[in-house]
């Protein structure tokens, strides 16, 4: 079956550096989109930014020019480049796959289990 892993989170301090990753991997499947959602505690889960297989981006007016999403199609795989880091990045990221298969025949979201960022004020 269809699995969505992110990783790359950690502790940075504020104006530092990470990079996220997401991958799907399984047994035929294509994926049409894929994306970044964060939230923190009390809050609901918000977009970031997504990329669809061919390419296109969208992103958050906020983050725009520290936060860029990419992908790997060859990898299955996203990523999310966070640069110059704010204490208001601290969130749990997760990843959103938009996915199908052979006996399924429209996209299904499958979501990763999250990765956490802490950014210290």
């Amino acid at each position: 079956q269809v699995q969505v892993v992110e990783s790359g989170g950690g502790l940075v301090q504020a104006g530092g550096s990470l990079r996220l990753s997401c991958a799907a991997s399984g047994s035929s499947f294509s994926i049409g989109a894929m994306a970044w959602y964060r939230q923190v505690p009390r809050k609901q889960r918000e977009l970031v930014a997504r990329i669809g297989s061919a390419g296109s981006t969208d992103d958050v007016d906020f983050v725009k020019g520290r936060l860029t999403i990419s992908g790997d199609n060859a990898k299955n795989t996203v990523y999310l480049q966070m640069n110059r880091l704010n204490p208001e990045e601290t969130a749990t990221y997760y990843c959103n796959a938009a996915i199908k298969g052979a006996e399924v025949p429209f996209y299904q979201n499958y979501w990763g289990q999250g990765t956490q960022v802490i950014v210290p004020s």
